[in-house]
């Protein structure tokens, strides 16, 4: 990956689509280790996490990593997922944030030298292109090496760059615990667990990433 260390980096996550990809690799993704990668290669701005929810359901699997990431240095933008009913009868749920990861990349182009986005969706070509216009590079970060590939052909070739995920698994993947380790041995930090965001004795507190929101322009 090609960063300056004066550039103005904003990370945009398609969070569903980030997630499909690091399930077809393998592997679970340390959102702590990502977000400090990234705050290594430059002034790291802000970090979007976009995904639906399913309001209705009384506990939503999700819900304990988008509060993790909440209070842990990202940006969360969600929307409840829409239930249909498909032509067998069978239900359905829906929740493409296209339209919400669009709006902020074009609303923060003009104050940002290099845009980082995780995701394949070939419907973003136009969006990258638009951004560009703008003066901005794009970093495009998925995977050809699932089965199928993650990421649409149209999209890796309008990016200024391409990153294989596979290749950033050994710098952001999350080290399951081993059962037959002590016990006292500090575990590194789930998203997932959905600790007390407040508690700085927790193992997966992590508290903003210096410098957030502060990076002038």
């Amino acid at each position: 990956m090609l960063f300056y260390s004066q550039d103005r980096i904003v990370l945009f996550i398609d969070g569903a689509n980030l997630y499909s990809a690091a399930r077809g690799l393998g592997f679970d993704i340390d959102y702590r280790k990502l977000l400090d990668l990234f705050a290594n290669k430059g002034r790291l701005i802000r970090a979007f996490y976009y995904t639906a929810l399913l309001e209705e359901q009384e506990y939503s699997p999700l819900r304990p990593l988008v509060d993790w990431l909440d209070y842990n240095g990202y940006t969360v933008v969600t929307k409840p997922a829409k239930e249909f009913t498909d032509a067998q009868g069978r239900r359905r749920f829906k929740g493409n944030m296209e339209i919400e990861l669009a709006i902020d990349m074009l609303e923060l182009a003009s104050s940002v030298d290099h845009i980082v986005l995780f995701s394949g969706d070939g419907d973003f070509r136009r969006l990258v292109e638009a951004t560009q216009r703008r003066g901005v590079r794009v970093t495009v970060v998925s995977t050809i090496r699932s089965q199928p590939p993650m990421v649409a052909h149209e999209l890796r070739r309008q990016a200024d760059n391409f990153v294989d995920l596979v290749d950033l698994a050994p710098q952001i993947q999350r080290q399951h615990r081993d059962p037959n380790a002590p016990a006292r041995e500090p575990r590194a930090p789930r998203p997932h667990d959905a600790l007390p965001p407040t508690d700085p004795d927790a193992p997966g507190f992590a508290g903003r990433a210096p410098g957030f929101l502060n990076a002038e322009r």
